[in-house]
Parts: C-alpha cells; structure tokens; sequence
C-alpha cells in the first residue's frame, strides 16, 4: 500500500500553481501528489500539462468538494493509506506534513493543520465567525476544534474510503461536526500558514457571512437529523 497523497484542488490558480507543484516536486518527493483542476477558466490545466504535473482534469467546475472528492476517489482506488487536502494558492506549508503525519499514526482518522493550537485567534470579524462555529461544534459535540475553516486536512485509510463512496461529505466544518458524532478521533497540530501571494479568494466579505451562517445552521440544526448509517464510521459515539 503507498503512503500519502497530496491533493491539491485548483480553481483558476494560474499565478501560483507552478510556484506550489514545483515546491512538493523538488523539496519534498518522498510524497506524491494530484492536481484536480476544478473546471478553471484560465490557464491553470493548460500549464499542468505542460509542465507535465499529474493531473486529473475535470471538464467543469464542481466546487471543492467535488474537486477533493475527486482526489480522495484516486487516492482510496490507489490504494494510498493517508491523503491530504492542501490548497494550490500557497497558503499551506508541506514541511508540517511530517508532524501531522506522526500525529495521525498515535491513533487518530483526521488531522488538521490548525493555526490555533498554541497560538491566539486574532481580534477580527472573520475570527469571530472561527470563534462561532467552534463554539458550535462544542456546543453539539463536546469537542473542541480550535481551527474549523483550515482546509489542512490529513485523513486515514478508513476516511478515504467514507469520502471516496459517500456524496454527502463535502470539506466542511459541518462534516468534521457530523464525522465528530459518528465518533471518529481528530486532533490539531500547530502550523502556519502564508497569506494568499497571487489570485483573489472566492469569499469575500459577503459571502463569509453568509457561509458563517449556513456552517452554523447545519452544525447546530441539520447535522442532529442526519443519518449515521455509514459501514466505515462508527456509529457509535467514543470519548
């Protein structure tokens, strides 16, 4: 079985998609990696290719969750034991990998990235929506998630599978709310994280607020009437 993939979903990333694939490539091949490029507008497949990147081109955008789900689906059918999501606009770091790798392996199904283990949320209103929808899983789970909008994901073998064959995940706070009460083991490492250097984030100020307010009506409403039927999670809930 082969060890660890990284994901990198890539919408529109033309600026920075060389800079971040050519990073892992030179500095760090002990880890493979796929780009899923999500149906871009620009000329994000169009340098994959020539730059000979491994690619999985879809032909229209499906949003990120369509795009990791993508990724997870190569990764769990190549039979790779732990999958990362890591984002082609150059915030994420891949030298903490490693810890969160090490991490994974003292029994845990997902590790997250967290910029707020050991260090304090800043006083801002984009923090304070990172304050709430903690608060939120708190409130609905007794756990604790001091970073739930990191999209530094490492999953196990058994999430691979649960996101590989399941459409109901998307990489969301409410997910890690819901795999919380089905009673997977998450933990944090500490990491950081570069501002976005090329491109424009899709959310704004607007569409924060209002992706604020739908993650905290699925985790303290929706995600009490969903299902747990899944033959990979535990249906159980462990402390």
């Amino acid at each position: 079985m082969k060890d660890l993939l990284i994901i990198i979903p890539a919408y529109n990333e033309e600026k920075s998609i060389m800079r971040v694939v050519n990073h892992v490539i030179n500095d760090y091949p002990q880890y493979d990696y796929i780009v899923v490029n999500d149906g871009s507008s620009d000329k994000t497949a169009r340098i994959c290719r020539k730059c000979g990147y491994n690619l999985i081109d879809l032909p229209v955008n499906l949003g990120l969750a369509g795009a990791f789900q993508a990724g997870l689906k190569y990764a769990y059918r190549n039979g790779y034991e732990y999958a990362i999501q890591y984002d082609a606009d150059g915030q994420h770091k891949v030298e903490y990998i490693g810890r969160m790798l090490d991490e994974m392996k003292k029994g845990y199904d997902i590790v997250i990235g967290s910029r707020f283990v050991t260090e304090k949320k800043p006083k801002s209103l984009r923090m304070l929506g990172s304050r709430i929808l903690s608060a939120s899983i708190k409130l609905t789970t007794g756990k604790r998630v001091n970073d739930p909008t990191s999209g530094m994901r490492l999953l196990n073998r058994n999430m691979l599978k649960e996101f590989a064959l399941n459409l109901n995940y998307g990489p969301e706070p409410d997910t890690i709310s819901y795999l919380l009460k089905s009673g997977i083991k998450l933990s944090e490492v500490q990491v950081e994280m570069d501002e976005r250097l090329e491109g424009e984030s899709y959310l704004n100020m607007a569409r924060s607020m209002k992706y604020m307010f739908h993650m905290v009506v699925s985790i303290i409403v929706i995600q009490n009437f969903r299902k747990r039927d899944s033959k990979y999670v535990k249906t159980e809930r462990t402390e």
